[in-house]
């Protein structure tokens, strides 16, 4: 396989006839083309969240005009001697940074990149231990420019870079991105950041990983964006055009999404080869985001381990999605068995780490098409406020009382799985410092819940899903059981606040319980304690 070529295959069986009929609705509507012409009448009459959500179709070309530019800053910041640099950030701003990172990785002699998009005080504290603040470059990051997270993250670090190199030099190791006019601007003026990269405002954050909002923490470490955004525009110079995987395979994809939701399988189940496994955490929020509301959507199902075939239910869709190189031999021996049992099966082979910028903009207009195709807004995020709300109230009784109200009845996870039927599926919220041993003891309770209930399950770490999977939780189909994991935490000071992280972690996490709750969401609340592997892992014996 040549560098940057594909060799997609389906394994559909008699399900390409409901794909083959909505790429013939396609075609006939003229659905594609008409996108790229900006026309908002593909999903509303109304153009609110549409006309100045369509940037990312064009933002590759106006980035590759970019290309010399943060390549020099980026070697500016190399030759300034920086160890790490650690982007402030949530949901869309962080995601894509965080899957290049995990992806492509750093080059040599460039810094290593930092991803930070959690609240918990330990998170905070390990990030910190880590750094060498005079070593460090931090990026704020933020298309609104008021999101409470790396808004929060930077009253941290302001300090600590200050109490490090002083307070005159502090504003030199922060760089913000964000969209003109926001206070984020006019807080970067104040404070003296080093640069200000205002972003293209016409699109959304999820839509945003080709933008600055993923480039510049890319370029910083050595990523060649030339060659990332190259095969992004391989893949998007073939649209509009024959819709096919070997074609225009970002529409195909979404006729494919579509057609999978509308027969029952709305569990699209996206199974990575080992070096484009964190690919999910992006694609999850883009499909969850975009389609999860009006009580409908695409649940994305990722991270999930690889079960025997029948322990998968018939509200399954499936895409691998391969490297060449990898070993796949396991997941291409499933993705037969699959289709042999009647599942739908996509293959999606790319051929190294760089193919992954053709990836992004492949899902962003599958998304998009899937989204005309089931008469969903794939631009806005309805349900996305409430938890927020809930979590402003509780801070604000916080200030009113001096502490949080008590958390509500916790509820049993068994009793809940005893309610499991065909096309519900498990959500695990994890409001916990991500780890390796939290994922490997939530991955034992996914493969034994799928294996005993025959449901899909996700898991996710708050409050990062709240910008992700917390629009489906809360708009999409009542098909949810969700589980949220609290752990104790030590409270850890917030510049400039009468409240610390961990206040503000723990009204997170009671915020989204109540605005569940608010949706008559079936929902158990299980606090692990101080050891939260350990936790997870007395849960098996009772399942």
């Amino acid at each position: 396989m040549t560098e940057g070529t594909r060799q997609p295959s389906d394994l559909l069986g008699a399900f390409a006839t409901p794909v083959n009929e909505l790429i013939a609705r396609l075609e006939r509507d003229d659905i594609v083309a008409r996108i790229w012409a900006a026309d908002h009448t593909v999903w509303r009459e109304d153009p609110t969240e549409i006309e100045d959500r369509l940037g990312w179709l064009h933002v590759i070309k106006e980035m590759a005009g970019q290309v010399a530019n943060l390549t020099a800053f980026a070697n500016e910041i190399k030759d300034s001697f920086f160890n790490h640099v650690v982007l402030l950030g949530m949901g869309g701003s962080s995601l894509g940074p965080e899957v290049i990172r995990q992806v492509i990785g750093s080059t040599g002699g460039y810094p290593t990149l930092m991803v930070l998009d959690s609240t918990s005080p330990s998170t905070l504290r390990s990030v910190t231990r880590q750094i060498d603040p005079a070593r460090t470059l931090f990026i704020v990051s933020s298309k609104s420019g008021g999101t409470i997270e790396p808004n929060s993250f930077y009253k941290h670090f302001r300090k600590v870079v200050a109490d490090t190199v002083g307070e005159a030099d502090a504003g030199s190791h922060f760089i913000a991105i964000t969209d003109p006019g926001t206070s984020l601007v006019s807080l970067a003026d104040e404070h003296g950041f080093r640069r200000v990269f205002l972003n293209p405002t016409d699109m959304g954050g999820r839509y945003s990983v080709l933008s600055f909002f993923g480039l510049v923490p890319a370029t910083l470490i050595g990523v060649d964006i030339g060659r990332l955004l190259a095969r992004a525009e391989a893949v998007a110079a073939k649209s509009p055009g024959p819709i096919s995987l070997e074609g225009d395979s970002g529409a195909w994809l979404g006729a494919y999404m579509a057609a999978a939701a509308k027969e029952g399988r709305d569990k699209l189940t996206l199974i990575a080869s080992s070096r484009v496994a964190s690919f999910g955490l992006w694609a999850e929020q883009l499909i969850a985001e975009s389609t999860g509301k009006q009580g409908t959507g695409i649940v994305p199902i990722v991270g999930e381990p690889l079960l025997e075939t029948e322990s998968y239910g018939d509200d399954r869709a499936f895409v691998f999605l391969r490297v060449e190189g990898d070993d796949n031999a396991q997941a291409d021996v499933a993705s037969e068995r699959l289709a042999a049992a009647g599942h739908p099966v996509v293959r999606l082979d790319i051929a190294d780490a760089y193919d992954i910028g053709g990836e992004f903009f492949r899902w962003e207009l599958a998304t998009a098409v899937a989204g005309a195709l089931l008469d969903i807004h794939p631009f806005d995020q309805p349900d996305v406020q409430a938890a927020k709300d809930s979590t402003g109230r509780l801070l604000a009784e916080f200030l009113d009382e001096g502490h949080l109200p008590d958390p509500a009845p916790a509820g049993d996870l068994q009793d809940l799985l005893a309610n499991a039927s065909r096309g519900d599926y498990l959500a695990i919220m994890a409001y916990a410092e991500p780890s390796e041993g939290i994922d490997s003891a939530a991955g034992l309770l996914r493969k034994l819940v799928a294996e005993r209930y025959k449901i899909a399950t996700s898991m996710a770490y708050g409050p990062r899903f709240l910008h992700s999977t917390g629009q489906l939780h809360k708009g999409g189909p009542s098909t949810g059981l969700y589980l949220q994991f609290t752990v104790d935490e030590e409270d850890l000071a917030m510049p400039g606040e009468a409240y610390g992280f961990g206040t503000l972690f723990a009204a997170q996490a009671m915020g989204d319980y109540q605005a569940l709750l608010d949706k008559k969401r079936r929902l158990v609340r299980v606090h692990l304690g101080e050891d939260a592997e350990a936790g997870i892992l007395r849960l098996l014996g009772g399942i």
